[in-house]
């Protein structure tokens, strides 16, 4: 594995929380999200650029509910829309070259092995599973396929009709676990009082009409589509969502669920060590070595909570430190895999 550079977010480490109610009725599946099955469930913040605060907020509103039972993950998304366009019918496109609406899922939260999910207006999808983190040298598996997945899409106007009066699409996903077990801890679903990492992403292009169609809007200067915006649930501090240490928290529990959701000391503990795994990749980028000390890592005006250990090869790397009960350690290697020994 080649060690390039991997690019720091510039953000304080407060990811979005989601406290999931256990459904209690069936879901019929038909895209509204303005039904009974959904009433008990909370609305997520609204999505903000995916920068965070480096950025204006979002022109358009979007935001998620989800719930869960013993055999579906659900979700539920609104975006308010003027322009509801798609192009893409094959399933297994790459979907956001067209507006779309996306689910990252990181059942461990290791930041390896997790799942993405794209739909667009049409009902198109794109699963498939990320081994590791692009940075990390990948591969996405596209040949994996949410075995039972069900997906519907509500159009609050007209789809692909410039000048109709629309307001809004919204989407219905039911994921089943027994597909989402398969990167999850000790292979089953989540228990009532655990949590997921998860985050949502909406594909925002600038269009215009032309000949009576959508098209994207091309920047004069390069004869390319403009850049698209990212609108996210819980910022990224960068342009890349594959960063799965910044996703959501998503608290699975049951109908009387908790009202609040305070952050173990132990993800700060996974936090500080990922940073440091950030700088020692940046540090052998610049110097042809790794850090052997952490205080060539850490910045002068910086509060740390642990005093890591580093050990090195010529080619590897492994930061660690202690659980905050003290009985375990934490560890995290140069591929970004982190685990709990």
């Amino acid at each position: 594995m080649k060690l390039n550079e991997v690019p720091e977010p510039r953000i304080e480490y407060a990811p979005k929380h989601y406290i999931c109610k256990r459904a209690t009725g069936e879901l019929i599946l038909d895209g509204r999200v303005d039904k009974p099955f959904w009433a008990a469930a909370d609305w997520t913040d609204d999505f903000v650029d995916i920068e965070g605060d480096l950025k204006p907020k979002p022109a358009k509103q979007t935001r998620v509910k989800m719930l869960w039972d013993d055999e579906y993950f659900y979700f539920a998304a609104e975006l308010i829309e003027d322009q509801i366009w798609a192009t893409l019918t094959e399933r297994e496109s790459v979907i956001f070259y067209d507006n779309d609406f996306e689910i990252f899922i990181d059942p461990d939260g290791d930041t390896h092995n997790y799942y993405e999910f794209e739909i667009n207006a049409l009902n198109t999808v794109w699963d498939l599973m990320l081994v590791k983190p692009y940075r990390d040298g990948g591969p996405p598996v596209n040949g994996w396929d949410i075995s039972g997945l069900r997906t519907a899409v509500h159009i609050d106007g007209e789809l692909n009709k410039p000048g109709a009066e629309n307001r809004k699409w919204s989407i219905e996903v039911a994921m089943p676990w027994q597909s989402l077990r398969e990167c999850a801890a000790e292979s089953r679903p989540p228990a009532a009082g655990e949590f997921w990492r998860v985050n949502f992403s909406r594909v925002e292009w600038q269009a215009e009409v032309q000949d009576g169609e959508y098209r994207k809007v091309v920047n004069p200067d390069t004869g390319k589509s403009y850049p698209e915006d990212n609108w996210v649930w819980s910022p990224m501090g960068l342009i890349n969502m594959h960063y799965p240490e910044l996703w959501g928290y998503v608290v699975f529990e049951d109908v009387d669920a908790l009202e609040s959701f305070e952050l173990p000391q132990d993800e700060r503990i996974k936090w500080e060590l990922r940073k440091l795994y950030y700088r020692e990749r940046n540090y052998f980028a610049s110097h042809g070595e790794f850090a052997k000390e952490a205080n060539l890592l850490k910045k002068d005006d910086e509060h740390w909570s642990i005093l890591p250990e580093i050990e090195t090869t010529r080619s590897l790397f492994q930061i660690s430190a202690p659980s905050t009960d003290g009985k375990s350690i934490y560890c995290i290697r140069e591929d970004g895999k982190l685990w709990r020994e």
